[in-house]
């Protein structure tokens, strides 16, 4: 690109930018401005109603009751940091709601990891069947410590425990073992998934459900191993990094930006290299903490004064969870950051495997349900999704392949919401735990899951629907600018390799001969995030008098009711003050953004084209993809299994939802009529349907026609007639009606059959006579 096209370039970028911006800010104004009204608006704010509620009564009764809730709030604060002290020094213990038993070891391995397979031991009154699917849940290794996904009874373990299955838990201890590397972690994750296997040989695959970064971590273990895995389900997990859910509306994900404003990936390994070669996870979590400054800040911890009497469980059981920081190698972050945060290079199959081999997603046979939330600024459905655009490319490739994707959204729940709320595991995490069998016969394709809530007075009851979509039309929904918004981030990747090559040359030698073991535990120990846990706890002597002072206001306490006019006016200026730091945070966020694109989308002019990897494709019609052709050129080739899969596809419904219903009376028939069906495995019956699915759909004449070539042998002819005879008196079925074109397509493959099925009599007589 020359200087003119540069300049004009630049031009260009500058007033998109500046036009978006302005509308984030103006959104950002109008939103305080319509907090700032609902909080203090109304006949309730007018000076005579505040003098009315300023009586002295209310004042003492309100100064009572607010004093009161101080000092409730400063123990609940104590007890956080004792609780920090005392999980730090037994070495920060999985915070598992359930009793556990050891399986494996990490660290006994040949080569060592700090990750451990535990066995979640039933609660009363929970009976578990071994025979059932095995679940195995990994939780993420972001900072925080292990035991989310079950650290209540309403979590992703209870909801399995529940449902009669036995539940693993891939754990992992504070420190990192010398020289551990990821790719370590992922050969261990393999030896829990072959030894879970060896405890339940007469069980299906197990489950594997991965959350956050665990997410990831299942697919990177499901590809590398795909033959001992069962079906996948990844909660929230940034597989897309570079994706986002830019709009001209209000801003979101702003973490996506971080790595070009940090300047690449070079402050990861500085920071690992004051730590004398560990990471320290409290980094991440601060991370987490600036994306809602409101929350981090002062929501949280007013809700807690607001609610002194009731919220300190709920409180220190989070804090319990949140206030445990845990330590990566330089290796492995380095890792993390080169290949996802900057590189995104996890499903370009550019990330290999100890063993040498690429990880290549398409590798996995087993069915992967995707769960992200429109309300998740940290992982954002685009990131979610956007792989199984970049890793398949077509509808027709899913299909052909054999595979099943699955995906579901939740509308509003923020990112931890999807594997800590409550409701969200009575809900979806319940739903995906009860029809995760019956998602293995899904014929291939990209689906929707639907959840449909109906109450009663018996309680709440949930239908679950199927959906079946295109890769290209979920691809335009998420993706409303088709993606230019991530060409940028080709130049952040291009600008982080020059600036980590200089990091490693002028500064790494002189940073890490000043490192040790003591610099790095004081950097550690006064990271921001620990000092507010142990400054105030029962090691500060100052904070001796708030125990007795706690336990003389339970015994005196005089609460106010929450509608007391003067307990109104505090919760008003409490959201006046929240409005006006998520304010402030959409400031930022908008200003993020724009200096983001101001400073790479112009950098993106010096890429070489074949450095933009976000170049305009050519659109092939979908006749001419190569899967189509391999598939219609294979349309007079197979047997009984490719006849049965090719009279589902000619029959198949079109456009209908697919209930759950139906999946499980499928499931039943499968399992009644199996001597009549041809036997393998899941993955290869889901690779035959695929294949006679396109040929199905765009040679629809020429698979009617040819069906009997797949049927050549009399005793297959027998055996699909004696299926259809059991299935026409089936009384599960009598009460269904095929649609107008199911009864025409099946009158067409009768005719076809008993027509080939005349001709290969007539010309047996001859034979007969002859012989």
């Amino acid at each position: 690109m020359d200087a003119g096209k540069q300049l004009a370039h630049a031009r260009e970028v500058g007033i998109k930018t500046s036009v978006v911006l302005q509308k984030r800010l103006k959104n950002a104004q109008e939103a305080f401005s319509h907090r700032v009204q609902e909080a203090t608006g109304g006949e309730a704010s007018t000076p005579a109603s505040w003098m009315a509620d300023m009586n002295p009564m209310n004042c003492y009764a309100y100064a009572i009751d607010s004093m009161q809730r101080a000092v409730l709030f400063w123990d609940t604060i104590r007890l956080r940091g004792n609780n920090f002290v005392e999980n730090a020094v037994h070495g920060l213990k999985p915070v598992l709601h359930f009793d556990y038993e050891t399986v494996l070891d990490g660290r006994s391995f040949a080569r060592p990891v700090n990750y451990a397979l535990l066995k979640i031991t039933p609660p009363a009154g929970v009976t578990v069947d071994d025979n059932r699917r095995p679940y195995v849940i990994i939780d993420p290794r972001a900072g925080h410590g292990p035991g989310i996904g079950g650290f209540k009874d309403d979590s992703q373990v209870g909801v399995a425990l529940r449902a009669g299955h036995p539940v693993y838990f891939v754990m992992f201890f504070r420190d990192p073992e010398p020289g551990q590397t990821l790719l370590d972690v992922c050969e261990a994750e393999q030896q829990f998934i072959r030894k879970v296997r060896a405890l339940h040989p007469d069980s299906p695959k197990p489950a594997i459900i991965g959350n956050c970064q665990g997410g990831w971590a299942a697919m990177m273990l499901a590809a590398s191993d795909p033959d001992d895995t069962g079906p996948i389900v990844i909660n929230g997990a940034p597989m897309s990094y570079w994706s986002g859910a830019w709009s001209e509306g209000e801003g979101d994900n702003p973490m996506r930006y971080s790595g070009g404003l940090l300047g690449g990936t070079w402050l990861a390994s500085l920071t690992a290299d004051l730590g004398s070669g560990k990471f320290d996870g409290a980094w991440l979590v601060q991370n987490f903490e600036n994306l809602n400054p409101a929350n981090s800040l002062w929501d949280k911890y007013y809700n807690l004064y607001r609610k002194a009497d009731t919220e300190p469980p709920r409180f220190l059981e989070f804090e319990h969870w949140w206030g445990g920081y845990y330590l990566m190698n330089r290796e492995e972050i380095e890792w993390i950051t080169r290949n996802l945060f900057v590189g995104n290079k996890l499903w370009s199959g550019d990330v290999k495997g100890a063993g040498g081999k690429a990880f290549d997603l398409r590798d996995i046979k087993a069915p992967i349900v995707l769960f992200a939330s429109m309300g998740d600024n940290i992982t954002p459905p685009q990131q979610a999704f956007n792989w199984v655009v970049d890793v398949y490319g077509s509808t027709e490739e899913i299909k052909a392949r054999g595979q099943v994707i699955v995906g579901m959204m939740h509308e509003d729940i923020g990112h931890l919401g999807i594997f800590v709320s409550g409701k969200v595991a009575r809900k979806e995490h319940a739903q995906i735990v009860s029809v995760l069998q019956s998602i293995e016969l899904l014929p291939p394709g990209l689906y929707g899951m639907v959840i449909h809530e109906h109450k009663s007075a018996a309680g709440v009851e949930y239908e679950v629907e199927f959906h079946e979509h295109s890769l290209e039309e979920i691809a335009q929904r998420l993706n409303r600018f088709e993606r230019a918004d991530e060409t940028p981030f080709e130049a952040v990747a291009a600008m982080s390799d020059f600036t980590q090559r200089a990091y490693e040359l002028f500064a790494q030698p002189f940073v890490q001969a000043m490192s040790n073991e003591a610099s790095a535990r004081m950097l550690r120990e006064f990271h921001p995030l620990r000092m507010q846990n142990w400054m105030f706890c029962d090691l500060n002597p100052w904070m001796a008098w708030v125990s007795p002072a706690a336990n003389a206001v339970r015994a005196n306490r005089q609460a106010l009711d929450a509608d007391h006019p003067l307990r109104q006016r505090e919760q008003a200026g409490a959201e006046v003050l929240s409005a006006g730091l998520d304010a402030c945070r959409a400031v930022r966020d908008a200003m993020t953004e724009a200096i983001f694109f101001n400073v790479y989308a112009n950098m993106c002019a010096f890429l070489p084209g074949d450095k933009t990897s976000q170049a305009a494709r050519t659109v092939t019609p979908p006749r001419e993809l190569p899967e189509v052709k391999a598939a219609l050129a294979e349309i007079e080739q197979g047997g009984y299994a490719e006849a049965i899969a090719r009279v589902a596809c000619l029959l198949k419904r079109q456009g209908e939802p697919l209930p759950l219903s139906r999946l499980e009376l499928r499931k039943e028939l499968v399992t009644d009529y199996a001597e009549l069906l041809p036997e393998l495995p899941p993955e290869a019956w889901r690779r035959i349907r695929g294949q006679q699915e396109l040929i199905a759909l765009y040679a629809p004449e020429q698979a009617l026609e040819t069906l009997p070539v797949l049927l050549r042998d009399k005793s297959d002819r027998d055996r699909l007639q004696s299926l259809a005879d059991k299935l026409r008196a089936d009384e599960r079925l009598l009460g269904t009606t095929p649609t107008p074109e199911q009864a025409a397509m099946l009158a067409r493959i009768r005719t076809v059959l008993s027509v080939q099925t005349e001709r290969l009599r007539r010309a047996a007589v001859p034979l007969a006579r002859a012989s």
